[in-house]
Parts: C-alpha cells; structure tokens; sequence
C-alpha cells in the first residue's frame, strides 16, 4: 500500500483576497456547512454586506433553530489588534450573540483575549477564535480545515450567571441523558440531520432551511410523550398556506398531525406525538428516538420546499 503524505498549502495561494475570494468561498452551501459543523450551528439569512460605521462586517448571519445573530469577520494573516477591536465594534453594533473569528494563525495574546470575553461577559455572548489551514496529499485537490482555538466555556458562564448553583434537579439530569442517547443514535445512522449539545432544555431544534420556521423534538415527561413538531416562529400566512395543503400533506408522511394556529400567540405549530416516554423507565428509549428521527426525516422531507 502506498501513503501519501500530507502538506499543508497556503491559504493566500488559495484566496487572495479576504473579501472576494475567501468570503465569497465560504457563504457557498457545502463550504458553510464545514463551518456549521464546527460551530454546533445552521447558518442561513447569509450577508455579506454589513455595515457598521464606516466599516464592514464580512459575513452577518442568523442561526436557524435559535434566531441568534451571528457574525463572522475573516483574517487570512496572523491575529492581530485591529481586528480584535473590529469584531467587539462589529458585535455592539450588529447586536450579535456568537462572534467568529477566523484566522491563519492565532497569536497567544489573541487567544487569551478570546478567553476572557468568554469568561467575563454575558452568557449570551459567544466568541470562537478559529484558524484556518488547508492540505493536500501529492497531488490532490487542497481541503480546508478549520481548527477551533478558542470557544464559550459553557460551565463558566452559567457558574457566574445562574443566581444557584445547586446540581441539576432529576429532571433536567433525565433530559441530559435522553439527548445525549438520542445523540448517540443519530451518529450511528449517519447524521441524517445535525448533532446538537445535550443539555437540560425540554426541546431539541432541527434546522429545515428558513429562519422562518424549524423543527422541534420535545419532552414533555408529565404527559407521557415525545412531540415531533414544525414550528413557526412568527408567520400566520405560512401557517395558513400549509394548513390549506394538508390532506396532501399527511397523505406524503403518512400520517396525521395536530395543527395548532395559536391564534393568541405569534408561533405556529404542527405536532405529531409518540407516547411511551418515561423518565424513570428507559428501556423503550431506543425504539421512542428511532421512531422520533424517522419523524423528523420524513417531516423535513415533506416541509422543507414548502416553507421557503
């Protein structure tokens, strides 16, 4: 067997230029995605054309499930004070919650700024720190890699905010648990849609493509059952859009929903629910998430060109 070896290329030889080169690159679908796998993130709404002051933001994007600003400001040299100044002017201005920033190569001072806006800010606020390299094995096509340098310490930020800290309640310890199995199983086949963080929230969003709705995998413990539910943030007319399609609509999944318009509130929603969920008898959990993620396979499948 032969094995190559592995080269690492200049980034400058492969975009000259931050904006119309590297910016125009990364906005692409499958480049993004590389990022959104780094970051825990589905990135859509993407600008590149954002202005604070006299200065310009490279990427200003919205995460889908959350509805966070996110921006994103490319170095395609080594870190440095004039853009660590930008990024913070950029966040204030942008009112952004997760900042980004991508570099060749991180300075030590850099990284340790980095680490101390993620320690003593809001836990709102989020700032990565990533660089960037890309290799090549003999001659093969180049691939980018991003490498996370600096990241929000969650237990950090929720220590310094939470007004207790008491350990989880049992609870928010059985949702922990239930996410993280239900993570387990997405991997084991094959990511169909995004692995989120296991935390102790009752939901659990699924991108669909649109800023303007997603889908939601919920706990709801005391009624016995696990909702699987498109839900749509602020859009009565979508509502109604699909509420006239939905015979054709459950006849494509195969089975019927709950339409919610909510009249009183601005969100929609659209539930199926798989009862059987118990927080203290796990053994059916496995059969409960496979039945969950072939619902949210077959809902984006049947949502997703109609919502956008």
């Amino acid at each position: 067997m032969k094995i190559g070896k592995l080269q690492e290329v200049e980034i400058r030889n492969l975009w000259h230029h931050e904006q119309y080169d590297f910016s125009a690159w990364l906005v692409k679908d499958d480049n993004i995605a590389l990022l959104n796998e780094k970051l825990g993130l589905t990135l859509v709404d993407i600008n590149t054309e954002a202005y604070v002051g006299a200065y310009r933001c490279d990427i200003v994007a919205v995460d889908e499930t959350t509805g966070i600003k996110v921006i994103i400001e490319n170095q395609l040299e080594n870190s440095d004070h004039d853009h660590l100044g930008k990024i913070i002017t950029y966040a204030l201005g942008l009112d952004a919650k997760v900042i980004v920033w991508i570099v060749k190569e991180a300075r030590d001072e850099h990284r340790s700024a980095i680490e101390w806006l993620n320690n003593n800010t809001s836990k709102d606020i989020n700032f990565f720190l990533i660089e960037l390299h890309a290799y090549k094995i003999g001659d093969s096509d180049p691939a980018p890699m991003f490498q996370i340098i600096e990241q929000p310490n969650d237990f950090i930020k929720e220590s310094k905010n939470n007004k207790s800290t008491d350990a989880m309640n049992k609870r928010q310890s059985e949702r922990v648990e239930f996410w993280t199995i239900f993570n387990e199983h997405i991997i084991n086949r094959g990511k169909p849609f995004n692995v989120r963080k296991a935390t102790t929230d009752h939901w659990y969003d699924i991108a669909i493509g649109t800023s303007a709705a997603h889908i939601s995998v919920i706990l709801v413990n005391k009624d016995s059952y696990i909702g699987i539910e498109l839900y749509i943030n602020s859009n009565k007319a979508l509502f109604d859009k699909l509420y006239e399609e939905r015979e054709k609509i459950e006849e494509q999944l195969g089975f019927k929903m709950d339409w919610r318009r909510l009249d009183t509130v601005k969100a929609s929603r659209i539930l199926y629910r798989i009862n059987g969920l118990n927080f203290d008898d796990h053994s059916n959990y496995d059969s409960l998430i496979d039945e969950a993620i072939d619902k949210v396979i077959k809902m984006r499948s049947v949502f997703k060109d109609r919502v956008k």
